[in-house]
């Protein structure tokens, strides 16, 4: 039902060297990427979830496809290549926070071409997810955002820009892709990092404003452990607290939030234009702040099974 669109990569989380060496740096590799992590949450709760990208056919890449395969997340969109496969470096802060280097240069997810584009889609397939630093490279961005116009209409969009300004540090660039995308899609996800880097100064109801001006069913904001706000074209608007629980980090939260209100809305056969907004905006938000609540808890995008999440609302 859910295709994700966007990076497949490697998440290697920097530690203190095993060894003796003073200044040494090991590594923990993970699977990850925010498509995937969507998708991966989408399965785990039970739907059927798909990712288009490139995937590379070096070690990292056969990984990726490997583990792709042992959550059920279908690879019918993916298109092989030897370009290298896209590295996240990743240091936890203190406070939780992750700290990225990104390496990008040339890699598989980030330089797709228009031909990548599926000529066909499985009927069963009418959402499609778009988000993070892919969608906004100069040629994997063109490529998603085309397929995303080639699809409004058609199958129910959703977008979360991700803004990560260590790979493109242009605020305008963002801009664009933003502004390209909000016209085309149906449910909308920022987080209030991402707005702190696009619209310094500007209040978070002025963006969910700017969502339901572009024709958007459903916006949201997270505001990380102080909860989330959405507004709906309806005229709904919540603001729900956040969970208070022992965090590990905060990798995948936003994904997970993100998998969680798409299931919640597949769930109540809401994903047609127009529809969406006819949600129960509240329990919509609710559900998604407890997911990403319970990912905190443990170390990297592990996201949580439909059952574990509905056990750890109650």
């Amino acid at each position: 039902m859910f295709i994700t669109c966007g990076e497949a990569l490697f998440d290697i989380f920097a530690q203190p060297s095993a060894n003796s060496t003073p200044h040494g740096i090991g590594f923990d590799g993970i699977v990850g990427g925010s498509p995937l992590n969507v998708a991966l949450g989408l399965s785990r709760m039970g739907n059927r979830a798909s990712l288009f990208t490139r995937l590379s056919n070096d070690m990292f890449g056969r990984n990726i496809r490997a583990f792709m395969q042992d959550v059920d997340v279908h690879d019918d969109y993916c298109v092989a290549t030897d370009q290298q496969t896209t590295l996240a470096m990743i240091l936890t802060k203190p406070d939780g926070q992750p700290d990225y280097s990104l390496y990008t240069n040339g890699t598989a997810d980030c330089s797709m071409e228009m031909s990548d584009i599926p000529a066909e889609l499985d009927e069963r397939d009418q959402v499609i997810h778009f988000g993070s630093f892919a969608t906004a490279l100069p040629e994997s961005g063109g490529v998603l955002r085309e397929f995303a116009k080639q699809q409004a209409g058609k199958r129910f969009i959703a977008f979360d820009p991700n803004a990560r300004p260590i790979v493109i540090p242009e605020r305008d660039i963002w801009h664009a892709t933003v502004d390209e995308m909000l016209p085309v899609s149906n449910f909308v996800k920022a987080s209030d990092e991402d707005l702190e880097f696009l619209y310094p100064g500007q209040p978070i109801e002025a963006f969910l404003d700017r969502c339901m001006a572009a024709g958007v069913d459903v916006a949201c904001v997270t505001r990380g452990p102080d909860g989330a706000i959405a507004k709906s074209a309806n005229g709904q608007s919540v603001d729900i607290p956040g969970r208070s629980v022992d965090i590990i980090d905060t990798v995948g939260a936003g994904d997970t939030f993100q998998a969680a209100s798409l299931h919640f809305l597949g769930q109540a056969q809401l994903t047609r234009k127009g529809e969406a907004q006819k949600v129960d905006l509240e329990a919509l938000v609710k559900f998604a702040i407890d997911a990403a609540a319970l990912t905190c808890t443990r170390r990297g995008a592990d996201l949580p099974t439909l059952a574990q999440i509905e056990a750890f609302a109650r």
